[in-house]
């Protein structure tokens, strides 16, 4: 698959990447963001569900202690999993990850948490820190390149 690399200088940019990721986005695809604590996948997943929902201004709670929150946007349902407390895969299954796959979009952070469970077809962004911004790696189908 094709991996596609951006700079994102500031969080202005990162929500301008969201935004173009949410208009590609459709039902049973699956967003797994990576990459350590304090990168910017909360924010790059609120950037996704605000353009999603045409809400600018929509609340977007981090799901760390939730695990999951459930989105009904025009584009279709989003299920926002965090995973950062998982502590086996198969509880994914307790918060709603087959309707979620069924026909929702599925944004998930801490996405390797899933283990064998993260299905093969998904956008993968990993996001690290470069010098004052950070570097965001798209690996998925060519529909997501041309950001």
């Amino acid at each position: 698959m094709p991996t596609f690399s951006f700079f994102l200088p500031d969080e202005a940019a990162t929500e301008r990447l969201g935004a173009s990721l949410a208009g590609r986005l459709k039902p049973r695809d699956v967003v797994a963001l990576q990459g350590g604590l304090g990168v910017g996948k909360t924010t790059l997943a609120r950037a996704i569900l605000r353009a999603a929902s045409g809400d600018p201004a929509l609340i977007v709670p981090s799901p760390t202690f939730t695990l999951v929150e459930v989105y009904d946007t025009p584009v279709g349902v989003f299920w926002h999993f965090d995973l950062y407390r998982l502590e086996e895969p198969e509880q994914v299954f307790e918060l709603g990850w087959e309707e979620a796959r069924a026909d929702g979009v599925a944004l998930v952070e801490w996405a390797e948490r899933l283990g064998t469970l993260l299905p093969r077809e998904r956008l993968t962004v990993t996001l690290a820190m470069e010098g004052d911004g950070r570097r965001a790696d798209l690996q998925g189908e060519a529909r997501f390149g041309g950001l």
